[in-house]
């Protein structure tokens, strides 16, 4: 089992966890906004560290990232399958064709 796999079966498991007891249980019981903001704000921690260039500081706020946009997910209900479906029928397909064919 890859890493996202086993941290998506983590914060599956802690959705009915008390939130007294579970981070996640306690996130995920503030709401979809709440969770949005939190990924936010740890989006822009990973992105000061990616300026600084501090290796170390960076690896762990995108650890952060990546929890708190699972967490962000399964606040709506997106399955992190689905995001991995996108990525994976995206594959092969050059960035600037894939970006000109979105209709948004």
């Amino acid at each position: 089992m890859h890493s996202l796999d086993r941290l998506w079966a983590t914060i599956d498991a802690r959705r009915s966890a008390d939130p007294d007891d579970s981070w996640t249980a306690r996130l995920l019981a503030k709401g979809p906004e709440k969770c949005a903001e939190k990924f936010g704000e740890e989006a822009v921690e990973a992105i000061i560290e990616a300026v600084k260039g501090d290796r170390d500081r960076l690896t762990s706020e995108a650890a952060d990232v990546l929890y708190h946009l699972c967490i962000m997910l399964a606040a709506r209900d997106v399955p992190l399958a689905d995001v991995l479906a996108e990525l994976d029928r995206r594959g092969g397909t050059s960035g600037l064709a894939e970006k000109a064919s979105r209709k948004d």
